[in-house]
């Protein structure tokens, strides 16, 4: 990759003479080796390592999880079984499933290694980390709530894959806002009791998608997209997630799109 260099080294080179070229060429260099970085491919034999750790990692700190208050509730049961089914998993890897719940639960399991192993796989698609830990804080309110112990387990898991106290709390918020926005629209279309009013509804629908409602249609638009950039089913399976995952993945497109239009539509309504 040498276009940034030629094309930041001519302009520095016009600007400001030699020394103007030689920093141009410096900066684009650096240009050069973003832009390689985006468009670096996964190799198959490295997306099949990054799939099995995703799948082993997912399972066994959803085991954590679920011990991490003390006991395992029938909810948190059912939740992971809900994943699993989700991804329409063989009997084969079913089984591989839940005995990695199992060893989650488990006082002796070395979380950490699990995690800097899961980093030094995956730690470099950021996308994939997010979609991580969205299952995992998914998981946690699988009994209704995001206990104090699931919380600093969770903060712990953020610390060894570095990720932000900031970051982990938009995720935080944006999987509160998905929730709610999900049940609104069991409500709306599943014959659910009703529980929010149409201006309660839009709220979550900016929430899940992480602006406030004063942003202008073109921030708005900027965030949808980037959302959907991240939760995209085939970029994230062409860089590691496990293709039995794919399905919740498009859950969450389709909850992204789903508040976007309602976001949308309010806006031409209010003109």
């Amino acid at each position: 990759m040498i276009f940034g260099k030629i094309l930041a080294g001519l302009i520095g080179y016009a600007w400001l003479g030699p020394l103007g070229g030689i920093v141009g060429v410096f900066v684009g260099h650096q240009f050069d080796k973003a832009l390689a970085k985006n468009l670096a491919t996964v190799s198959s034999a490295d997306q099949a390592i990054i799939q099995q750790a995703f799948f082993r990692t997912t399972f066994i700190l959803m085991g954590k999880m679920a011990k991490a208050d003390g006991q395992v509730s029938q909810n948190e049961i059912k939740w992971a079984e809900h994943v699993m089914a989700r991804m329409q998993l063989n009997p084969e890897m079913r089984k591989q499933a839940i005995d990695l719940f199992g060893q989650g639960k488990s006082d002796s399991l070395d979380l950490e290694a699990e995690l800097k192993d899961f980093k030094r796989h995956v730690g470099r698609h950021a996308n994939l980390i997010q979609m991580f830990l969205e299952i995992q804080i998914q998981a946690g309110y699988a009994d209704g709530n995001l206990s104090q112990p699931e919380i600093a387990l969770l903060q712990k898991v953020c610390a060894t894959l570095g990720i932000s106290a900031f970051r982990f709390e938009v995720i935080h918020q944006r999987i509160k806002a998905e929730r709610a926005f999900a049940k609104s629209n069991y409500q709306q279309y599943g014959g659910g009791q009703p529980q929010y009013s149409e201006a309660e509804k839009l709220k979550e629908a900016y929430s899940l998608l992480g602006v406030d409602a004063g942003v202008s249609d073109s921030e708005l638009k900027k965030a949808y997209r980037r959302l959907m950039n991240q939760h995209h089913p085939d970029k994230l399976v062409a860089k590691g997630l496990p293709e039995e995952m794919m399905e919740i993945a498009k859950e969450k497109t389709q909850e992204i799109q789903a508040a976007y239009e309602m976001v949308s539509q309010n806006r031409k309504n209010n003109r």
